[in-house]
């Protein structure tokens, strides 16, 4: 038997039949809960309208409103109401069509009153996770999103948020480590929103994007006139970020030829834009950030060892998500009011069947993936509420499937190779240098084989 309910929750029982109604009600309330009890669809409906329940559970067939038509008009009323059907008609395809309705669990008759007791307490341990940011936010300080906050209940992302804030309070400089899409950014926004620049200017750069021939003049700025295309002055990066803090992402795709001009510009606060016969002061708070391991940048001589070290004054190692699960359901909370922002749509409610979806992945994407993935669902879904149907998630095949099948379908090796340098891309989320590393050549021979021009 599942453990009583910490909380007396008020739970919702509808059936036809009033001698079910009276046997539940009796049952539930000897586990401690708060049970009502109604006969009639039209007045389950009243009443949810008119309070809260932690849990609606409906028989379904019953004369006038079916259950699952009742749960819809529900969901009309209340998005995220959680409603749980209980049948004699135990067919797969109802259970399906209920589930895919919003339902958060089936239950058939006859059963035993421990097996609704684990029903129970899964669709109200599901709501307990929904609800645990709102918890957090209210610790925080605050019912609404701050800019910079991040989610921490895992004790990894809390220490990461610990140093994150202790680091914020000087102006040292910090290197973020950690997988694609783990979160580096939003870490690097916390330091210099906690921080004493807070009101001055946060500047983002990924190396990665610099192209080689032009890194020194986008990074230092330049002087009219230095080169041909230079027809006007133009502020660099570190000019941008004065006053302020600028992210260099992907640090270790830096041009090794550029590396020693940082550092010289970490070391005295001063740079000198292409084309300029003096240097200029800058006060910029440095941060940087790179998913490959340092150390490896330094043995494949990707990253100077002086400017690592001068960056590695505070290291935070940020953890992928698949190591924080107690992240995950209230991360998906702020990202789901995100996304509905973004596309400008009221915010929306999230099944229970959804919600399982979502828990369930590993998320080698981490919070980038599982963000894409909320986004994606929010701008198709046609319902008040997510369901499992509008969460789509690539699960992959393994190598041994992909070739399989490739070989089945008679694929040329042209055909496998190019698939393959297109995978790498993606997973390295356009970053030609890593992806042409991962791949074992160059990038002007990536650049060919993607027919592009460097």
């Amino acid at each position: 038997m599942p453990p009583r309910p910490q909380a007396r929750e008020r739970l919702l029982v509808v059936d036809d039949e009033p001698e079910v109604v009276s046997f539940l009600q009796e049952m539930l309330t000897d586990e401690g809960y708060v049970v009502e009890g109604v006969t009639s669809p039209e007045e389950a409906l009243a009443r949810v309208t008119a309070s809260d329940y932690a849990l609606v559970i409906t028989d379904v067939e019953m004369p006038k409103l079916r259950g699952i038509d009742l749960m819809t008009a529900i969901h009309e009323k209340r998005p995220g109401q959680l409603v749980l059907l209980i049948t004699a008609f135990g067919s797969i395809d109802l259970a399906v069509r209920a589930l895919r309705a919003g339902a958060c669990d089936f239950v058939t008759k006859p059963f035993r009153i421990e097996v609704l007791q684990v029903a129970i307490e899964r669709a109200l341990r599901e709501r307990q996770m929904r609800h645990e940011i709102v918890r957090l936010r209210a610790a925080l300080g605050g019912g609404e999103e701050k800019p910079g906050e991040l989610v921490a209940r895992s004790p990894s992302m809390v220490r990461v948020v610990d140093l994150a804030r202790r680091a914020a309070g000087t102006k040292a400089t910090v290197l973020l480590t950690g997988e694609s899409g783990c979160g580096k950014g939003a870490v690097a926004r916390f330091i210099h929103d906690h921080s004493d620049r807070a009101a001055g200017p946060f500047v983002q750069l990924n190396c990665a994007a610099l192209p080689a021939t032009l890194a020194e003049s986008e990074l230092f700025g330049v002087r009219r006139g230095a080169f041909t295309d230079a027809r006007e002055d133009r502020a660099g990066f570190f000019a941008q970020a004065d006053g302020g803090t600028l992210l260099l992402d992907e640090i270790a795709e830096m041009p090794l030829d550029l590396q020693p001009k940082l550092l010289q510009v970490l070391e005295t606060d001063r740079v000198r834009p292409v084309g300029a016969v003096a240097d200029v002061p800058v006060d910029v708070r440095l941060l940087a950030a790179t998913n490959r391991a340092p150390e490896t940048a330094l043995k494949d001589q990707k990253l100077r060892a002086d400017l690592f070290y001068r960056l590695n004054v505070v290291r935070i190692e940020i953890p992928p998500l698949r190591e924080r699960p107690e992240d995950v359901a209230p991360l998906i909370d702020v990202l789901l009011e995100r996304a509905c922002r973004k596309v400008g749509r009221p915010v929306l409610g999230l099944t229970a069947d959804a919600l399982r979806s979502l828990l369930r992945h590993d998320w080698p994407g981490n919070v980038r993936e599982l963000a894409n993935v909320i986004e994606r669902a929010v701008v198709l879904s046609e319902h008040d509420a997510l369901t499992a149907d509008d969460i789509v998630i690539s699960k992959g095949e393994s190598p041994d499937d992909s070739l399989e099948s490739a070989a089945r379908r008679g694929k040329s090796l042209d055909d496998v190779a190019n698939a393959y340098i297109a995978k790498v891309i993606e997973v390295c989320d356009g970053n030609k240098t890593e992806a042409a590393r991962i791949l074992g050549i160059d990038r002007r021979t990536l650049y060919r084989k993607m027919e592009l021009e460097p």
